[in-house]
């Protein structure tokens, strides 16, 4: 059968025969856009039509992370027939079989988006795409400077609203993303990666009693959602639980019921659940409830050690080693951390000069995770932000329980006055924040300062405040 050029989602050209394709395709536009479960969809594309390049190299992609070892035939046949693709085609060929490429230069892989985006700027999932690349690379920026480039041909466009709203917060613009994220939920309602936008904010300005209202009135539909962005829009909510100061039994129901239970789905991805699982607990075990999580802990370490989910995220090993570390499984824990320096001795120099910060958060947190905090410290050095390590793949929001760690250890380690200048900087961009009172109050006590008791004052005021 003869091929044609038909259009997708975008209205952009694909040379392709087959109207079962270009559905496929579609299909797979949506689920990225939803965060969906059913991503596999595009897998069905190039079964409908093998010689198809757009639909062989979107299937290379998702294999690049779903199964490896499959994604080259993919990749060789969209080779074999970029002469006949349409420019668009050509386009994204040129930018993911890059992407996907062993020891990628991440800046020109961002270049080749940004190409594609001049010339397709109603590409999403293109947008989408760079936007997670951004991410890991801890270039919110970048991200945000992507976004606007296209923001003119994607005015009032479903989902992209929510892209926007999260590179603003990620850039500090709260007040912008606030506006980007209501727009995206005012145009779709079910947009989840909107929803988590403007939680993100509501949280950054502890309003907690808002952000869990919000999110609990939108989680029914989350249930079509990835174990990823179902277990973390969760996790926000029993962040805001906790922050909030509401009963620690609360955060507790939020872990048992809607984050640990994901792994009972047939089709749940463990990485993702367990991610948001280790992140949660770091909080609790840093702002001393660890009592009331009982053996969770430990159950959830159970599942880590037989290794089938190291390296896969930056972020989840660096949780992981702590979680080892501190459950006494240091062997296991240092197995990890020299995997992360293997890893690293692979990079390109200027990779591995940026990733430096995220191993030696590695070693911090395994020194920490077994009672070493003046070696943590250390490692960490007297000028630690954890917001400079954002290349481990992980927001501020995510990042913010390494500061909390960092300040508790300085704390703990009677270094109060270093501890009071750090605390008091963060005090002033999150004054509902009663953690951060409580931390203020205990250096002020520590350093004999009359100003204990009115920060003890302020924090008991904040904790009475939004759920009681």
């Amino acid at each position: 059968m003869g091929e044609q050029l038909k259009l997708d989602r975008w209205g952009y050209q694909v040379n392709t025969f087959s109207d079962a394709c270009i559905s496929a395709i579609n299909a797979y536009y949506h689920q990225v856009l939803i965060y969906g479960r059913e991503r596999s969809v595009i897998l069905e594309a190039p079964q409908c039509d093998q010689h198809c390049v757009l639909a062989n190299i979107m299937a290379a992609h998702f294999l690049c992370s779903a199964d490896p070892s499959r994604a080259p035939l993919h990749i060789q046949a969209a080779k074999s027939r970029l002469q006949q693709a349409s420019a668009y085609e050509k386009a994204v060929f040129d930018a993911v079989s890059y992407l996907i490429s062993e020891d990628r230069d991440d800046d020109l892989a961002v270049e080749l988006h940004s190409k594609l985006l001049k010339d397709f700027p109603r590409d999403l999932v293109s947008l989408k795409r760079v936007q997670v690349l951004c991410f890991y690379m801890g270039k919110p920026d970048l991200s945000l400077n992507l976004v606007q480039q296209v923001l003119h041909e994607n005015q009032n466009e479903n989902y992209f609203y929510g892209m926007l709203a999260f590179s603003l917060l990620e850039c500090g613009q709260m007040v912008d993303a606030e506006k980007a994220a209501k727009r995206g939920f005012e145009i779709n309602k079910q947009d989840c990666w909107s929803q988590h936008a403007l939680c993100h904010v509501l949280q950054y300005e502890c309003r907690f009693r808002e952000a869990v209202e919000f999110m609990e009135e939108c989680s029914s539909s989350w249930s079509l959602c990835s174990s990823f962005m179902l277990t973390h829009n969760w996790w926000h909510v029993a962040l805001c639980y906790l922050e909030g100061n509401s009963s620690i039994k609360k955060v507790l129901e939020v872990y048992d019921y809607h984050i640990w239970k994901e792994l009972e789905r047939p089709d749940a991805a463990p990485a993702e659940v367990y991610l948001n699982a280790l992140g949660l607990l770091l909080r609790v075990y840093v702002r001393g409830h660890a009592v009331v999580f009982g053996d969770h802990l430990k159950t959830l370490v159970s599942h880590l050690t037989d290794q089938s989910t190291w390296h896969i995220e930056w972020h989840l090993d660096l949780l992981t080693i702590w979680a080892l570390a501190s459950s006494g499984e240091l062997d296991k824990a240092e197995a990890l951390f020299q995997g992360l320096k293997s890893r690293l001795s692979k990079m390109r120099k200027k990779k591995q000069e940026i990733m430096q910060r995220g191993i030696l958060l590695a070693e911090a947190l395994y020194e920490y995770g077994r009672g070493n905090h003046i070696r943590a410290l250390e490692l960490l050095g007297p000028d630690f932000c954890a917001y400079h390590c954002k290349m481990i793949g992980a927001s501020d929001e995510q990042l913010d329980v390494f500061n909390e760690l960092w300040c508790s250890m300085l704390l703990s380690t009677g270094q109060a006055t270093k501890a009071i200048e750090v605390i008091e900087k963060q005090v002033k961009k999150r004054e509902g924040a009663p953690f951060l009172w409580r931390l203020l109050e205990r250096g002020y006590s520590m350093t004999g300062k009359q100003e204990a008791r009115i920060a003890g004052e302020k924090a008991m005021a904040l904790e009475t405040s939004y759920f009681k």
